[in-house]
C-alpha cells in the first residue's frame, strides 16, 4: 500500500518551484525538495519543525 500524503508549499513561493513541500505525516513533518520530489523527503519531529519556523521568523 502506498501512503500518500497532504504536500504544500508556501503561497509567499509565488508559483517558483525553487521551494519546499512539507507534510503531515504520522507523528512527523515531511520536507521535500519541489523540483526533485522523486528524491522524496527528510521526516523530523513536529516539535523541531515547529522550532525551525519560529527561528526563521523571529
Amino acid at each position: 500500500m502506498v501512503e500518500t500524503y497532504a504536500w504544500r508549499k508556501s503561497q509567499r513561493s509565488a508559483h517558483n518551484d525553487a521551494c519546499v513541500e512539507v507534510a503531515p505525516l504520522p507523528a512527523k513533518t515531511g520536507i521535500r525538495d519541489t523540483k526533485n520530489r522523486s528524491l522524496g523527503h527528510l521526516e523530523i519531529a513536529r516539535t523541531a519543525w515547529v522550532e525551525l519556523v519560529r527561528a526563521l521568523k523571529a
